[in-house]
């Protein structure tokens, strides 16, 4: 990486989530990038990179990711012996890790709402994106990266939907404070997720916060659009939709918008 990108601030323990370590950047180019770096270089995982700026943030589909310092960066890598079925679930464990974090930092509760699958809203504006990436080819294992994305002090105008941030909505906190109550909740619900039946938990916590349950949406895929009435998730996470002549269907990846 271009040594002009990345700055290391620090790194060592995150000490309220045991297991844990982190690298923390002053700039980098993006944090799931240098995530996956270290995945190519056989890292043991369990690490968090955190950054106060990215150079070259990304979205979903490859969208660029506005970036700039006091909003919250960082990226968690894990590493597991080859790839497992379960990790399809992550993103519903990391919204609901990342909807608790926000809420403890802003001293309130009922505040946040989740959008399938990872999208946080608050007043039907949102405030974060969260990233899941993988590494296969590393000659290590296999290696999951999931980043966020958190709008704490600005946010950018996309046009696209409503966006809003945590000082805007009078909400004063900090992105040291907010990352050090997401890394507590992220090992939460990850232990939780472990377990045999976890992903059940995961998503009755999901469901409960979740937008749009029992309402028309639509559903764009890369190739279609269609709508039908949001009924829930199935046990791998994915949408399921009534359509207008009484058949489901089930969508695993794809942007929901409601009528």
């Amino acid at each position: 990486m271009n040594q002009v990108e990345q700055i290391l601030r620090e790194k060592g323990p995150v000490q309220n989530a045991p297991g844990f370590v982190m690298e923390y950047y002053k700039r980098v180019g993006s944090t799931n990038t240098r995530a996956i770096e270290l995945a190519r270089e056989g890292h043991p995982g369990h690490v968090w990179i955190r950054a106060d700026e990215q150079t070259s943030g990304r979205g979903r589909r490859g969208r660029p990711w506005t970036s700039e310092n006091g909003n919250l960066f960082a990226s968690v890598l894990l590493r597991f012996e080859a790839f497992e079925e379960r990790v399809v679930q992550f993103p519903f464990l990391a919204a609901l890790a990342l909807a608790e974090a926000v809420e403890h930092a802003c001293g309130t509760t009922h505040l946040v709402k989740v959008k399938w699958p990872n999208d946080l809203l608050i007043d039907g504006a949102k405030i974060s994106g969260i990233l899941l990436e993988s590494e296969s080819q590393s000659a290590y294992g296999f290696y999951l990266v999931c980043g966020f994305g958190v709008n704490v002090t600005h946010h950018p105008d996309l046009g696209l939907y409503k966006t809003t941030d945590l000082r805007s909505l009078g909400f004063i906190c900090s992105a040291d404070d907010l990352f050090a109550l997401l890394a507590e909740r992220f090992a939460h619900w990850l232990a939780i997720g472990f377990q045999p039946d976890g992903f059940e938990s995961v998503r009755q916590a999901w469901l409960a916060r979740a937008v749009g349950v029992g309402q028309e949406i639509r559903v764009r895929l890369t190739q279609e659009e269609f709508k039908g009435r949001f009924i829930d998730l199935d046990q791998f996470g994915r949408l399921i939709v009534k359509l207008e002549n009484g058949q489901t269907r089930v969508v695993s990846a794809g942007d929901v918008f409601f009528s």
